[in-house]
């Protein structure tokens, strides 16, 4: 009898050690991201995996911050809701550019990733800049910074500006004939063109409209998570594992100095 309640007690610690395992500051809570999976390489399925840069940055910082999380895919707009809301989801992860007009309705962690917006054309195309889009045929990601720039480009009422749920349906239109350019964020634009070397496309860089932006993890105003994972997100670009991720799915170094400037 004493020798069976031994075993138990051993397995109950057991227990309770796993189940304590990289959640040295969590207090028992499990964090939920949620993120649009569809924007490859930064987050997409793959099979049934989720995977992308984004996901493998996430697992880092919060084994760097010692937070037990989970991640959801719920598509951009619900996102963006849930995570205003703060109930359901602590987070959102899914190359969410930091900008002022969401500042007011949401925080963000540090700076984690520098982007731009390109603009993707069929070779032949007579687009040299954003300046040329604004009698053209343009699709965008609804409620992102490319929409924004293009909105402010062509006018609001505009009805060449095609506003889709994602940048695959997007790029399906300029495949398909039905606009002249997609503008997107440039890790997408690459993707694709990588991905499709028979479909002669162009991607043209405009520095002087669609200056860099940065991404950050989305946080619900006033979160008391952003103390948590600033820390570990400084520490990883430092220690050498952030270029490590970014080295596996951009394949050159980042400009960590430049990233840490931001604030």
């Amino acid at each position: 009898m004493l020798k069976k309640l031994m075993m138990i007690v051993l397995a109950v610690s057991l227990a309770a050690a796993i189940s304590g395992c990289g959640s040295k500051d969590s207090g028992g809570t499990k964090y939920k991201f949620a993120t649009d999976a569809a924007y490859s390489p930064m987050e997409f399925m793959d099979k049934d995996k989720m995977t992308g840069f984004d996901i493998d940055f996430l697992a880092e910082v919060m084994k760097e911050a010692g937070l037990p999380y989970e991640v959801n895919n719920i598509g951009w707009d619900t996102m963006l809701t849930s995570v205003k809301q703060g109930k359901e989801y602590q987070g959102g992860i899914s190359s969410v550019s930091i900008t002022d007009e969401r500042k007011q309705s949401y925080d963000y962690s540090i700076p984690y990733f520098e982007s731009k917006n390109m603009i993707l054309v069929k070779e032949g195309s007579p687009v040299k800049s954003a300046a040329d889009l604004k009698d053209k045929k343009v699709a965008v990601q609804i409620s992102t910074t490319a929409d924004t720039l293009m909105t402010k480009i062509m006018g609001d009422t505009n009805k060449s500006l095609k506003r889709l749920d994602n940048n695959t349906l997007a790029l399906m239109e300029l495949e398909n004939n039905g606009v002249d350019a997609v503008v997107a964020d440039i890790a997408i634009v690459r993707e694709y063109v990588k991905n499709n070397p028979n479909k002669k496309l162009v991607i043209i860089a405009d520095p002087t409209n669609f200056e860099s932006e940065y991404y950050g993890i989305l946080l619900p105003k006033g979160s008391e998570l952003k103390a948590k994972l600033d820390p570990a997100i400084k520490k990883m670009i430092e220690n050498g594992a952030y270029a490590k991720v970014y080295k596996k799915w951009f394949g050159e170094e980042p400009d960590t100095k430049k990233l840490l400037e931001q604030k």
